[in-house]
């Protein structure tokens, strides 16, 4: 039976923070931060993509994962920015050698932003109304769950069949704990156990979070958060400059330059999941034919993306280096222009026509070099800039789309090649079955090797391009210590942010 208890966890936090460090390709030196640090700072953190409503139940995007887990929402478990697994709301937990009992033990003195009391009845409660609510968005995850049941403090998760997945599954929104019965309007408001509260909403603008002073575990460093959502990147640098923001993201890191000027910010790197992700609807037209689809991927030189914006790293295949079943696939798709066009001629799809949908706050930067390369080979791309809840509608609720391309954050989402319901429009029965196989796996070697063979497949038939696998890239005012600097447009987790004295 495996067993993890919150001290274990805390040294896997500490080991966890030294690999990385080892491992960043640029982090601010501690010592650089003077001052001590003002408990009723504000923090002012400049962010790209704004929610269009705030309800981590029903509501898709990264935008919410990125803020409100962790700070507002928490789950039985959580997970660090290095993809450790820890203990939450749950003290310990324990897993059988089947892996189908998972029995968590509920901490004590843990209340809810409205001042109610956290309950065995609400874990049951919260877990129970996911899994049985085909609308609330991971529903489908908790399918194998037959029976949530609480003995005292003690929650009881059954099985039908072992889930490799399902410990990662409670780190996300699928195990967000609620107060049963509760009221609060998820669209515009929140009612968490976190160490932050949400303060104030002014849509269009920024969000704004507020210390959670009755909190379960050690009171953040900072009395107030304000998440400003700012597109342009310049006017983004000019409010740092002018002292309106403390940390920025959502920027390539050509700024280097230009972002520490003056001394007062420092550009770091930190490594992610995120995968700049150019999706293919294949269900008619040239794109379901898999030699356009191989030529567009090899007409695309990867290489002088990841320069253009100055970090990150190619990537070949749907799984990031940081994730289970990662394996280098480079050879599948080189950059080759002439073979690209012997393909186009080979499918007659000489002189080909299309449209990339991508939202408008990406920039321009993927958008001209996909431009200029496909057009080396023939191929005319229209790029079509949208507002990202237009992208939701249009190519993710809708699948009205040629070429797509959005950023995906999400850490351990190969599901989604398995789905033939997502956006994606990919269907093969061999990657859904060997995905279903790794998920029913015991043993995390044998379910990392069964998502390596199905994301080898999946690359194969070019269902997509992945253009990069990109770096976090923050720049972090020389007065704030704590910031996250992994898979920061994933989930940003405050609770160890401070800022010093001026």
């Amino acid at each position: 039976m495996f067993r993890r208890t919150a001290l274990a966890a805390t040294s896997l936090l500490l080991a966890g923070a030294l690999a990385f460090t080892g491992c960043t390709a640029e982090t601010p030196d501690d010592d650089a931060t003077t001052g001590t640090p003002d408990p009723a700072a504000s923090v002012a953190i400049r962010l790209v993509l704004e929610p269009g409503n705030l309800d981590v139940r029903e509501t898709a995007g990264a935008a919410l994962d990125q803020i409100l887990i962790d700070n507002v929402y928490q789950g039985l478990v959580a997970r660090t920015a290095d993809q450790e697994i820890v203990p939450a709301l749950a003290s310990d937990y324990e897993v059988s050698d089947d892996r189908l009992t998972y029995t968590f033990t509920l901490r004590e003195g843990v209340t809810f932003h409205g001042g109610e009391e956290l309950t065995p009845e609400d874990v049951v409660w919260s877990l129970t109304q996911v899994r049985d609510t085909p609308e609330y968005r991971d529903s489908a995850r908790l399918a194998h769950v037959t029976d949530i049941a609480a003995d005292g403090d003690e929650i009881t998760l059954t099985l039908d069949e072992p889930d490799s997945t399902l410990l990662w599954t409670l780190t996300g929104r699928a195990g967000l704990i609620l107060k049963k019965g509760d009221k609060t309007d998820r669209q515009t408001a929140a009612n968490g156990t976190g160490p932050f509260t949400l303060a104030d909403w002014k849509q269009g603008d920024s969000i704004t979070f507020a210390r959670n002073d009755e909190y379960w575990g050690e009171p953040a460093g900072v009395a107030e958060v304000v998440f400003s959502y700012v597109g342009d990147n310049q006017a983004a640098l000019s409010g740092a400059a002018a002292g309106d923001f403390d940390v920025l993201t959502g920027f390539d890191a050509n700024l280097r330059e230009q972002v520490e000027a003056n001394g007062d910010f420092e550009l770091v790197l930190g490594e992610s999941t995120d995968k700049g992700t150019l999706a293919f609807n294949s269900t008619e037209g040239p794109l379901a034919d898999v030699r356009v689809r191989q030529a567009i991927r090899q007409a695309i030189d990867k290489e002088a993306i990841v320069t253009a914006l100055g970090s990150g790293s190619t990537q070949y295949g749907p799984i990031p280096s940081l994730d289970p079943g990662y394996e280098d696939l480079s050879e599948l798709a080189p950059f080759d222009p002439e073979a690209a066009t012997a393909l186009l001629a080979e499918a007659g799809a000489e002189d080909l026509d299309l449209t990339l949908t991508i939202p408008s706050a990406y920039g321009t930067t993927v958008a001209q070099i996909l431009v200029s390369n496909l057009r080396d080979v023939g191929v005319t791309l229209h790029v079509d800039p949208v507002e990202f809840p237009a992208w939701i509608n249009d190519v993710y609720v809708n699948r009205d789309y040629e070429l797509s391309f959005v950023l995906h954050t999400e850490a351990r989402d190969f599901e989604n090649w398995a789905n033939p319901d997502y956006y994606f429009t990919y269907d093969n029965p061999e990657v859904q079955e060997l995905y279903a196989e790794s998920v029913a796996a015991t043993d995390d070697a044998e379910a990392a090797a069964l998502l390596a063979e199905a994301a080898r497949i999946v690359s194969e038939d070019h269902a997509a391009d992945w253009l990069y696998n990109g770096a976090s890239v923050l720049a972090i005012s020389t007065a704030v210590s704590g910031m996250p600097e992994a898979n920061v447009n994933e989930r940003l987790n405050l609770a160890e942010l401070t800022k010093s004295e001026e």
